[in-house]
C-alpha cells in the first residue's frame, strides 16, 4: 500500500488529510515537528510526502533542502500564496504545491497525479502471470497475447499501478476516461467485467459495495 507521510502542525488540518487519505486507499503518517520529519523520512519508507511550509522548528523549505537526495515524490501544502514561494518550492524539487484551504477530492487529484507522474518511467509492469509493456501497448498471460481494447488497457495498468487500494468508480472514470467524460459510472463497470473475462481475474479484482474496486495482491 502507498505510504504518504503528513507534515503538518494543524493537528486539525492533518487529521482532515489523513481522513481524505484513507478514502483514497492510501496509508497515511502525521508528523508535526520539522526535525522529526527529518528523522522519520530517513529511517522509513514513504511514497509521498504532504510538507507543510510553516512549521515549528525547521520550515517546509528546510526540509526539502535536505531530503533531496531520497527518492520521493513531494507536495507542498501552504497558505503562503506568493508566487515567488511557489516558484522556490518547485526548484527544490517539489512535485506539486498547493494553497491552503484545498478540498479534499482536489488534494486526492494532485496525488493521483503525481504518483501516476512517477510511476511513468517503469515500461513493463507484472501481475501473478500477467505482464504488460506499457510503451508496445502490450499484454500476455503466461505466453499468450491478450487483445485489450484501448480503455481496457489504460484501466488494466491503472489498477496495476494501484494493487490493494479500493479504488471509486468516480476515480476511475476521472483517471482513465479524464474529468470531462460526460458517461455514466457504468462505463467502468462494463469494462471491469470484460478485464476480469479476458485475464481470469474474477477472484482478484474485487467489487467494493456501494463504492468500486479493488485489485488485490496475489
Amino acid at each position: 500500500m502507498i505510504r504518504i507521510l503528513i507534515v503538518e502542525d494543524d493537528e486539525h488540518i492533518a487529521k482532515m488529510i489523513a481522513a481524505a487519505l484513507n478514502i483514497g486507499g492510501y496509508q497515511s503518517f502525521i508528523c508535526d515537528d520539522g526535525a522529526q520529519a527529518i528523522q522519520r523520512i530517513q529511517s522509513e519508507p514513504f511514497d509521498l510526502i504532504l510538507l507543510d511550509v510553516m512549521l515549528p522548528g525547521m520550515d517546509g523549505f528546510t526540509i526539502m533542502e535536505k531530503i533531496q537526495d531520497r527518492d520521493i515524490s513531494v507536495i507542498f501544502l501552504t497558505a503562503m500564496q506568493e508566487v515567488a514561494d511557489k516558484v522556490k518550492g518547485l526548484r527544490l524539487g517539489a512535485e506539486d504545491y498547493i494553497v491552503k484551504p484545498f478540498e479534499a477530492v482536489e488534494l486526492l487529484a494532485r496525488i493521483e497525479v503525481v504518483l501516476r507522474r512517477k510511476n511513468r518511467g517503469k515500461t513493463r509492469l507484472r501481475y501473478g502471470n500477467i505482464s504488460v509493456s506499457i510503451q508496445e501497448h502490450i499484454v500476455k498471460q503466461g505466453e499468450t497475447f491478450v487483445n485489450l481494447t484501448p480503455k481496457e488497457f489504460d484501466l488494466l495498468v491503472f489498477f496495476l499501478q494501484h494493487v490493494d487500494i479500493a479504488l471509486t468508480r468516480e476515480r476511475l472514470l476521472s483517471a482513465v476516461w479524464g474529468y470531462d467524460f460526460a458517461g455514466e459510472t457504468r462505463t467502468v463497470d462494463i469494462h471491469v467485467r470484460q478485464l476480469r473475462k479476458k485475464l481470469r481475474l474474477e477472484k482478484n479484482l474485487v467489487t467494493i459495495p456501494k463504492l468500486g474496486y479493488r485489485l488485490e495482491r496475489q
